[in-house]
């Protein structure tokens, strides 16, 4: 059986961030994904976020450029867009618009601040829209926040609730509701991630100091630490049991301060703790970098990471019981633009016209 999403037909303006996130795991569980290239993209060669999607390059500044929008949107179960409020609108192609002709299309739009609010039409990334939640003041050592690269708010926040709202909007058209609007925030995304946070927080079980708390790596038992290669291992050993045992084949008593877990761990090197740990239930993991995480034992055993043209990039996750998850296929930017047409009903004379314009790139 294919991916459970198959049947369902999804178009995807061009942007960066979250929007292709949204679409690339919307199109590895089954969804077809047409996405509408433009020029002046920033992008990286055989980009992974950009697998498994149908691909037309139009210039949706031209009327001829917005009409193709239109017939494909009027087909289409869902929209995803990431453009500033009001771009999408001054085209023509808002979501009063498009659901005027097809009042069953789920409309997803994803950006840093909202459609509404103060900050709505303000420049932003990643790092600014998770400033504003909390959260940023908490990761990092306890002189000063870090930089999480952009894994909070574009992609936890933003791609991957945009992705989640999706379906949770299909689901609902299918058991017969209608198509509706949907303002995914990156600010708001990345705060619900601290839901956590923020509960042990009003429980005055977390402070708003850095290393100071039991999963920031305030606790012995829980943080990342030096080897005597100077490469690192993780440990997690919060629950009783799991604490015992670390503590145990560290050689330290139960009560150990996080100094005394350091200077232990700096003794041998990163495999040899590895090694040291294996089978048991301490909690301790390698910290791997990126050439070396795809040939872990356990990512091998799995299939975790896939290779396409050369691209090593983690496959499409998580997994189904019953559906079956097809091996993507590497981004193909502009590549379908005229079978499209063709299905449009658009004539070869038509498309070869909007070739010599420009229109179709």
């Amino acid at each position: 059986m294919a991916g459970p999403l198959t049947g369902l037909t999804i178009i995807e303006l061009a942007g960066i961030g979250p929007s292709p996130f949204a679409g690339m795991m919307l199109a590895d569980h089954g969804a077809t994904v047409v996405r509408i290239e433009r020029e002046g993209m920033l992008g990286i060669p055989n980009d992974p976020l950009l697998r498994s999607r149908r691909s037309i390059a139009l210039d949706i500044r031209t009327d001829a450029g917005r009409e193709v929008v239109r017939k494909l949107a009027d087909r289409a179960d869902g929209l995803i867009e990431g453009y500033r409020p009001g771009v999408m609108e001054r085209l023509g192609l808002g979501p009063d618009a498009l659901l005027d002709s097809n009042p069953r299309l789920v409309y997803g739009r994803v950006t840093g601040w909202g459609q509404e609010g103060p900050l709505a039409t303000t420049a932003g990334h990643d790092i600014d829209y998770l400033a504003i939640t909390g959260l940023l003041h908490g990761i990092g050592p306890a002189e000063r926040p870090v930089v999480p690269v952009n894994y909070i708010a574009d992609f936890a926040g933003g791609g991957m609730m945009l992705a989640f709202s999706m379906v949770a909007a299909l689901i609902d058209v299918q058991r017969g509701g209608a198509g509706q609007v949907i303002d995914c925030a990156m600010s708001d995304g990345a705060a619900l991630i601290g839901a956590l946070t923020y509960g042990l927080h009003a429980a005055g079980l977390w402070t708003d100091r850095r290393e100071a708390n039991l999963l920031d790596g305030g606790d012995p038992a829980y943080g990342i630490f030096r080897c005597s290669d100077g490469k690192f291992v993780a440990l997690g050993a919060l629950e009783p049991h799991f604490r015992a045992a670390l503590f145990d084949r560290l050689g330290l008593d139960a009560d150990a301060a996080r100094a005394d877990v350091a200077a232990a761990i700096a003794t041998r090197s990163r495999d040899d703790w590895v090694a040291h740990f294996a089978g048991s239930d301490a909690c301790v993991a390698p910290v791997l970098d990126l050439a070396e995480a795809p040939d872990h034992p356990h990512h091998r055993a799995r299939g975790t990471f896939i290779d396409l043209d050369g691209v090593t990039q983690p496959g499409p996750a998580p997994r189904y019981s019953r559906s079956v998850i097809q091996p993507p296929d590497p981004p193909r930017p502009g590549a379908d633009g005229d079978a499209i047409l063709s299905e449009l009903g658009y004539s070869a004379d038509d498309i070869g016209a909007m070739r010599r314009s420009g229109v179709l790139r």
